[in-house]
């Protein structure tokens, strides 16, 4: 793929501090791994997220962390929590289209608010020190909802603005509408990144771009920036992913959730992939993966 800057996209639950570790260990070609946002739950921000974005959970990882907010109040408490961990790097996500987030007028739903964003850009202009970008869907309902927020991300301070050119609604059915990702970057200022349905093919808009952000293309062929064989990566990433799960989760059942998140968007046949997630102990698990010929291997082995 032909681009001057490579972005790895969220995912909750697959692209977490230890995934992103192994994947910039085993293959990289990646600029800027984006955590899976930071988000106010219940009235406090979740521990387990600021736990994601430790700086000594990422040292040595290209890592951005991701917030979502409803408003300037929640923006500025996170970012405050960010910036006490050491963070001069935050992404906005206004493109979540998960209905719990968007019906809390978060992610795409924060689009359909633009007094509330005009609160962000207020927050954001409060923080010199930090360097932001955001990362929006066309709209939630319709098109026209994201270009109304344009000229108020316009006056953001932002490095750039990342794209997935389709409506929050949609979440991931149909296909990323190139002519639409056009019409908003004919209206940005700023430098835009192009996100959705990149499987390794540079994406067709029409005209320049700062680079690509791709999120389940990644997941699915890991090791498709690289040069290395896909088993070479599979191998690697899966025993930097077995090893932490093991030592710092409890029990096959925490254990396994997370292994086979690992599995479960990987580019192997339904058969392969349903036998692994079927496993229901750590023996059984340890048996499947085994019939794929991929024998369990310390790190130190795969890694110079």
């Amino acid at each position: 793929m032909n681009t001057t800057y490579l972005a790895f996209a969220p995912l909750q639950g697959y692209t977490d501090a230890v995934y992103r570790r192994a994947h910039h260990q085993c293959v990289g070609g990646v600029d800027e791994y984006y955590t899976p946002f930071v988000r106010i739950e219940k009235g406090e921000i979740r521990r387990k997220d600021l736990r994601d974005t430790d700086p000594a959970a990422n040292e040595g990882v290209p890592t951005v962390p991701q917030v979502i907010a409803r408003d300037g109040d929640e923006f500025a408490r996170l970012c405050d929590a960010l910036q006490e961990q050491g963070w001069q790097r935050i992404d906005l996500n206004m493109g979540c289209p998960f209905p719990m987030q968007v019906k809390a007028g978060r992610g795409s739903g924060l689009l359909q608010h633009p007094e509330h964003i005009k609160e962000i850009l207020l927050e954001m202009q409060k923080r010199p020190g930090v360097t932001f970008s955001v990362k929006m869907r066309l709209g939630q309902e319709c098109e026209e909802e994201g270009l109304r927020a344009m000229p108020i991300i316009n006056e953001m301070p932002l490095i750039h603005l990342t794209l997935h050119p389709r409506l929050g609604k949609l979440q991931y059915k149909g296909t990323a509408d190139a002519e639409a990702f056009a019409r908003f970057r004919d209206v940005c200022r700023w430098p835009m990144v192009y996100n959705g349905d990149l499987c390794g093919q540079q994406p067709v808009v029409g005209g320049p771009l700062k680079g690509v952000m791709i999120g389940r293309g990644l997941l699915a062929r890991p090791w498709m920036l690289g040069n290395k064989e896909p088993h070479e990566v599979v191998l690697a990433m899966h025993a930097i992913i077995y090893r932490h799960a093991t030592e710092h989760l409890c029990g096959d059942s925490q254990i396994l959730s997370r292994l086979h998140a690992f599995w479960e968007y990987l580019d192997i046949s339904h058969k392969q992939k349903k036998a692994i997630l079927k496993a229901t102990t750590l023996l059984r698990y340890r048996e499947a993966v085994a019939a794929l010929n991929l024998p369990f291997v310390y790190v130190d082995e795969l890694i110079q």
